[in-house]
């Protein structure tokens, strides 16, 4: 979670209630009833406990806080660990935990002790992102999808388009990557300034800002982008009226934390 900082969490939760919000305005499913679908689990009562992690970079502001919100917001029992690392990891076992939630620079995961189950953030993050687009109810027939960014988030993504029967054409700064993807995957290498191409669903996750031109971009588009900062200017998303599904954290930890539940 390196990438996070305290200023990208200052407005998680506002920005976790107004995402669910357009989540079901987008697909018919809140965004637990859509992780429900996707992965055929459910949760059971489980105590989720929060490891503060200090190793690499140290421990992120209102990290902790704000998976605690999201675990709360969508009616899960969870609580911070007082210690940090292995201490940490010791308290929550001994406090009941039944799940365990802790990042450092290179993982965020989510741990299953009761049944053995471990969600990566990066995997779960493309998933559910992806997901999203694929049940776009407005856009259920519109098979053609473009996915900028084809990292540990973006691979995972076009895997969920694919599977989901979409066209799914692909775009990163890094051309090698787009053929290695290309040599592993039935996709299409897309090059906006040679084959320009118009599209109702992006899937954006790249570090970068101004990633989405305006030639990609048709009325109504919808942006699903876990990506930090926002690939898209506040001009286009007003010239082109799109919708933006943007949110930090919370929508990944959740689905995270269904990829570890038991069967619904």
């Amino acid at each position: 979670m390196a990438l996070l900082t305290p200023e990208d969490l200052a407005n998680m939760t506002n920005a976790l209630v107004e995402n669910d919000r357009l989540i079901a305005e987008l697909t018919d499913y809140s965004l637990d009833g859509l992780c429900r679908k996707v992965y055929g689990t459910a949760p059971n009562k489980e105590k989720i406990g929060i490891i503060p992690v200090t190793a690499g970079g140290g421990i992120i502001g209102s990290f902790s806080e704000s998976l605690l919100f999201a675990v709360q917001h969508f009616g899960m029992d969870g609580f911070i660990t007082e210690n940090t690392d292995v201490a940490g990891y010791y308290e929550a076992v001994t406090k009941g935990a039944d799940i365990i939630l802790m990042a450092d620079d290179l993982a965020y995961i989510a741990h299953n002790l009761r049944n053995g189950k471990l969600a990566h953030n990066q995997i779960c993050t493309g998933r559910i992102y992806a997901e999203i687009l694929c049940n776009a109810k407005d856009y259920i027939d519109g098979k053609d999808v473009l996915v900028i960014g084809l990292g540990k988030v973006g691979t995972p993504a076009v895997e969920t388009f694919l599977n989901k029967k979409q066209n799914v054409y692909v775009f990163d700064v890094d051309s090698k990557r787009i053929d290695e993807i290309a040599s592993m995957y039935p996709v299409f290498k897309y090059n906006p300034e040679k084959e320009p191409k118009s599209f109702f669903k992006i899937f954006e996750a790249t570090p970068c800002a101004d990633t989405i031109c305006e030639s990609v971009l048709k009325e109504n588009s919808i942006v699903s982008t876990p990506g930090i900062p926002r690939g898209i200017s506040d001009e286009l998303i007003e010239k082109y009226n799109v919708r933006v599904v943007l949110e930090p954290l919370g929508i990944g930890t959740l689905s995270m934390l269904y990829a570890v539940f038991d069967s619904a």
